[in-house]
């Protein structure tokens, strides 16, 4: 971004404050920046040995961005000084705004930027190692680079952490957005994925202050060739009361945050190892092609453990090619048993040529990155010569074959920092640890996926204007019982079951009457009616009254004709979400639903492919393929009922959610079974369908 580019490219530094504005300093001597710094103090004659200035009128030009390292009270007026002469930016260190709740302390240092670009506040600043700009009152871990990756992170700390990684990853940039008052995450990221030397940009993210300018962001980078990697925090009630004591962020849903991110074509890990790892691949090979791998060790301890552990990752292992296998077992020997992963035993270790000609057999078109596991001994006690043949071997089988080559240690301390990064320099992928080394692998595999899309996928609105709640909760809904609800779902197009209400038990044969059998009668009043006793199935006519009046607590019945041969049965709730739209979950239904715990989840606007897809996903959905011979489930029916759920909500916006469990599917159709719906309050949207029960949640 054109606008940012001042600020984190910056040939001139300005900084204000004592201790910490020395600190700045110190780190751009250290870096070697070549442009002008100058400090500004009203008292002091020099800081870090360079000549201060008294004040901001007192500057030799205008800077190109500003660390202001004073306290709160004073940050406002130099902020707006500074932009007064047109600085380039300013990163504001000082806390005490928003996250501790002063948040009209924040408006007035928003206002007094204007349109100068402002980092924070409550933000620990920038390291630019491409240009030795580091605007960072502290220590880091980086060194100069001439391309690499940018680590932005909406937690100082974590940031600090990620700067202190030792396996090899060439970072160009460690970024901290604070309170994110002016300056978003979206926005840094945009700007330091813009920048030509960087590859990828890995995203500590708290929460995301406007989801569609994200997802347009995202896909940006994925039209330049660029991926980002995040770690969403806030997925426990915990994370997200911590997450939000310290940056006023809000976390949002978990599941909702997955399918966001997944959408908008970011990976998403779930540690810091293996974001590095991942971003590693990344860096040297861009997204792999797919997942087929192949390993080499010398050690069936090794094989065997790489393969278990493979088991929870998507990587797939394709056998030995006749020819590659027959030319392993003349090299290698009637003692080796040819596999993938491949224990190629101690037979030709140390034997260049040997090795160079056994590596080059396990790689080719067949393989879409080959790793040799290997764990190099630790420097202050041993000699690291021995290994450095099969290094060689594999450099050079590698070449001769064209297939990426990776070096996975079996744990993180087995690949040095100092080997880590000379084999980055050399082209080969150092990976630090099985564990995080195989997330990494799947995560690049996938990393392919959504680059086709011709227009950006940007989520819908949260939620129309006219509605002012952003949350479902208690007060905020009315809850439209299983009656109303499908009366709202017929007049959508939604197949529902043939049925009648009735107040009175005496009263529900006689109306009946014109249903088939097996009748279900179910007792309104209560969100959870199994548990309750509310549910009896395969009634007869003459079986519906003794049925009721067992149900002593039911204030209105629902009588309807059963779904008969079902294959399998879904739910599918739709609830809005004040970060992200409208979030779509489809999950194995009926009363298992909360036993199996087998979802998916998408943000709405939602495509047929991309439902299609999640019903895949499924760990039941093989069920729905027609599993062991059972029927096949009609799922275009499926999906076609999803869809017009999908519309209804869309479209009506006083729907705050809603859900069918069981959608029912069949060999031709799709039947919603159950439903429920709520309503925001409004008076707009007055609700006057049967059978409303106030102050039930979604």
């Amino acid at each position: 971004m054109p606008r940012l580019s001042r600020l984190f490219q910056p040939a001139s530094i300005v900084v204000f404050g004592s201790g910490w504005a020395e600190n700045v300093i110190t780190q751009c001597q250290k870096m070697g920046f070549a442009g002008d710094i100058w400090p500004v103090h009203p008292k002091r004659k020099t800081i870090a040995g360079v000549p201060c200035f008294a004040s901001v009128a007192a500057l030799p030009g205008v800077p190109d961005v500003a660390f202001l390292g004073i306290n709160r009270d004073a940050v406002i007026e130099v902020t707006r000084q500074l932009a007064a002469i047109g600085c380039g930016g300013a990163v504001c260190f000082a806390s005490g705004f928003a996250e501790s709740g002063q948040l009209d302390r924040q408006q007035q240092l928003v206002a007094a930027a204007g349109d100068m670009p402002l980092l924070g506040p409550n933000c620990y600043g920038f390291i630019n190692y491409l240009d030795g700009a580091l605007l960072w009152p502290d220590q880091h871990g980086g060194r100069r680079c001439t391309n690499g990756v940018a680590l932005i992170s909406q937690s100082s700390n974590i940031a600090i952490n990620l700067g202190m990684q030792a396996r090899g990853l060439p970072v160009g940039y460690v970024g901290c957005v604070g309170n994110q008052a002016q300056t978003s995450l979206t926005d840094m990221t945009a700007a330091l994925l813009a920048d030509p030397r960087i590859t990828a940009a890995g995203l500590y993210i708290e929460g995301i202050h406007d989801a569609g300018e994200f997802a347009k962001m995202a896909y940006a980078a994925r039209q330049n060739g660029k991926y980002i990697v995040a770690i969403k925090a806030g997925k426990t009630a915990a994370s997200q009361q911590a997450a939000g004591a310290h940056t006023a962020a809000l976390a949002g849903d978990a599941a909702a945050s997955s399918a966001f991110l997944q959408q908008c074509g970011v990976i998403e890990v779930n540690s810091l190892d293996a974001l590095i790892e991942t971003l590693k691949i990344l860096h040297l090979f861009g997204a792999l092609p797919g997942n087929r791998i192949s390993a080499l060790c010398c050690s069936g301890g090794e094989a065997g453990l790489l393969a278990d552990m493979s088991v929870t990752q998507d990587l797939s292992w394709p056998e030995l090619p006749e020819y590659n296998a027959a030319r392993l077992a003349d090299k290698l020997g009637p003692l080796v048993h040819l596999a993938n992963p491949l224990d190629y035993h101690t037979f030709i270790w140390g034997d260049e040529a040997a090795m160079t000609e056994c590596f080059a057999n396990m790689m080719g078109d067949w393989v879409d990155l080959c790793c040799l596991v290997i764990d190099f001994p630790r420097a202050d006690r041993c000699s690291r010569d021995a290994w450095m043949p099969a290094v060689a071997a594999l450099q050079t089988a590698a070449s001769k074959t064209g297939t990426k080559a990776a070096l996975l240690a079996s744990l993180p301390e087995g690949m040095p920092d100092d080997i880590a990064s000379w084999l980055m320099d050399e082209g080969l992928l150092p990976l630090c640890g099985f564990e995080a080394g195989l997330a990494a692998l799947t995560s690049a595999a996938n990393a392919g996926r959504n680059l086709s899309q011709e227009t950006p996928w940007v989520p819908l609105a949260s939620i129309a204007s006219s509605i002012t709640t952003a949350t479902i909760t208690d007060s905020a809904t009315t809850l439209i019982d299983e009656a109303g609800a499908k009366a709202v779902l017929r007049a959508n197009g939604i197949a529902c079951p043939a049925g009648i209400t009735g107040d009175t038990p005496g009263e529900l044969a006689h109306q009946a009457a014109r249903l088939t059998p097996p009748l279900a009668l179910k007792g309104m009043g209560t969100l959870h009616k199994s548990e309750q006793g509310f549910v009896a199935l395969g009634l007869a006519h003459a079986e519906l009254a003794q049925q009721a009046k067992a149900m002593t607590d039911a204030h209105r019945f629902l009588v309807e004709e059963m779904v008969t041969a079902p294959v399998a049965e879904l739910l599918v709730g739709l609830r809005r979400d004040p970060q992200y739209g409208i979030h779509l979950t489809i999950a194995s239904g009926g009363v298992m639903t909360e036993l199996w715990r087998d979802s998916q989840s998408l943000i709405l606007p939602a495509s047929r492919t991309a439902i299609a897809a999640a019903l895949g996903r499924l760990q039941f959905a093989a069920l729905l393929n027609g599993f062991r011979g059972r029927p096949t489930a009609d799922q275009q029916s499926a999906i076609d009922q999803i869809l017009a759920l999908c519309q209804l909500i869309t479209n009506d916006h006083s729907i705050a959610a809603i859900e069918i469990n069981p959608l029912i599917i069949t060999i031709n159709s799709a039947i919603a079974a159950d439903a429920l719906l709520w309503r925001y309050h409004t008076p707009e949207n007055a609700v006057t369908a049967a059978g409303q029960n106030t102050g039930a949640s979604a």
